[in-house]
């Protein structure tokens, strides 16, 4: 006679222990963030930290995040940086989550002693939760690169 009870896939892996899992979440909050807590501090006028639409020049001019300033992945250099803050932490985004563009951006500046988020969802998420988009073709503009 078989069981019919099934075995969990949840519980394969046995969980992590509390104090593992809370450093383990506590790690991935100090490098992430989402679009609806970059809004709320955009519209509040709370943190202060610069914005960066890790994309494509064509991309971020064809809609971006207001205030988001293009700082395309590929060009992050010890020169391309140059104008901004150390002091002033940095949130990178590209397109969604399938997009690595802020991760890589979010690397680079790390790399180069920036304290610095990457906004997970990208602005695929921002858009999802009916936030405003700057840029030439506004709401317009592709959902993906």
């Amino acid at each position: 006679m078989t069981s019919s009870i099934a075995s969990s896939l949840v519980e394969e892996t046995p969980f992590a222990a509390p104090l593992e899992a809370s450093r383990h979440f506590a790690a991935r909050l100090a490098v992430e963030t989402d679009p609806s807590d970059v809004h709320h501090d955009l519209k509040h006028g709370a943190g202060s930290f610069v914005l960066v639409d890790a994309r494509s020049p064509e991309a971020y001019g064809n809609g971006h995040i207001p205030g988001a300033v293009s700082l395309p992945h590929r060009l992050i250099n010890a020169q391309s940086v140059q104008s901004l803050d150390p002091q002033i932490p940095i949130v990178a985004y590209c397109w969604s989550p399938a997009c690595n563009a802020g991760t890589k951006a979010a690397a680079k500046l790390a790399a180069l002693g920036f304290q610095v988020k990457e906004m997970i969802g990208g602005i695929e998420y921002w858009r999802r939760e009916g936030f405003e988009i700057a840029g030439r073709l506004g709401e317009d503009a592709p959902l993906i690169g």
